[in-house]
């Protein structure tokens, strides 16, 4: 099955098919970023990495933009019972990534 998988993340979030990890739940307020940074940034979403053999699903990496702030979000992605989970999200810091936020800086 050949899916678009930037569109079937933005339908899923669109759509209320979303669910939310532990672990996103716990990091979310120490990050300060909100359920509402993560959603209502859809329309700004862009993968930035791929990982389509991670440890339960396929997921990726996703920069998004809220209110001029920039955040990644890592996100799990069930085609077969066609949701997404966000696993977690941080703001990117220039110590790990190049000027655009998309690019990983070498170790």
């Amino acid at each position: 099955m050949n899916v678009n998988l930037l569109e079937f993340i933005k339908l899923c979030v669109k759509e209320q098919k979303t669910y939310w990890t532990y672990h996103v739940n716990m990091r979310l307020k120490g990050r300060s970023i909100s359920r509402e940074a993560i959603l209502s940034s859809v329309n700004t979403y862009e993968i930035i990495e791929n990982y389509p053999v991670d440890k339960y699903l396929p997921s990726c990496l996703v920069y998004a933009k809220y209110q001029g702030e920039i955040i990644h979000i890592h996100i799990a992605i069930d085609l077969e019972n066609d949701n997404i989970r966000i696993i977690t999200s941080y703001k990117p810091t220039l110590d790990k990534w190049k000027e655009d936020f998309k690019t990983r800086r070498k170790p």
